[in-house]
């Protein structure tokens, strides 16, 4: 389950349709302008990490990734990538709406551009603040409403986008560290290019 969570078929069409990585083989701008604050080998969940860009960065820089994704065909291309990068990468093919974590197992969630619908959102993100343990960090970047107009990725269901409000609400239970919505420019392979409006929050269990 990627990004915006369509059935897992239509992301598997959607990576087959390019040679290329659809999000780019580098990681998230976001994540990692934020990832000083991530303690040393961390084990970091990163649910909807579809190719493994992000997953593979943080392997890479020394720490233990966990992605899980709907999509067999970006796992296979994150794992892929992951023996190009010469570095371990632990995947899980597996519905959100269905999977359960084991409470207090990692260290951190890194949540890029999970975009979950109505039914689904609280449920899935009430999950990964069960997966964290004590002083575990949720680093999350999403599209705001205001993206619906623009062509440079996201959902195109406002339903599916976040706002301060709705994260919020989700995080409750989590101290906030950074909350902003803001403008961005992605540069982020075919799939995310071009000036954007996002939402970005980070919450320490």
């Amino acid at each position: 389950m990627t990004n915006n969570t369509p059935h897992p078929s239509v992301w598997d069409q959607n990576y087959r349709a390019t040679a290329d990585f659809k999000y780019g083989e580098q990681p998230n701008a976001f994540l990692v302008a934020q990832a000083a604050r991530l303690a040393p080998a961390s084990r970091i969940l990163l649910p909807g990490d579809g190719e493994g860009r992000n997953g593979v960065w943080l392997a890479e820089r020394g720490h233990a990734a966990f992605s899980i994704d709907g999509s067999a065909v970006g796992l296979e291309r994150a794992q892929d990538l992951a023996r190009r990068r010469g570095v371990t990468l632990h995947t899980t093919h597996a519905d959100l709406g269905a999977w359960q974590p084991e409470p207090a197992s990692f260290d951190a969630v890194v949540a890029i551009y999970l975009h979950l619908p109505p039914a689904l959102r609280a449920p899935v993100h009430r999950k990964l603040v069960q997966a964290l343990g004590p002083g575990g960090l949720l680093i999350l970047e999403a599209f705001h409403p205001d993206q619906l107009p623009l062509s440079s990725g996201g959902p195109k269901d406002v339903a599916m986008l976040y706002t301060l409000a709705m994260l919020r609400a989700d995080f409750a239970d989590m101290t906030e560290l950074l909350a902003e919505e803001t403008d961005a420019v992605l540069d982020e392979g075919s799939g995310h290019q071009g000036p954007a409006k996002v939402t970005r929050w980070i919450g320490q269990r």
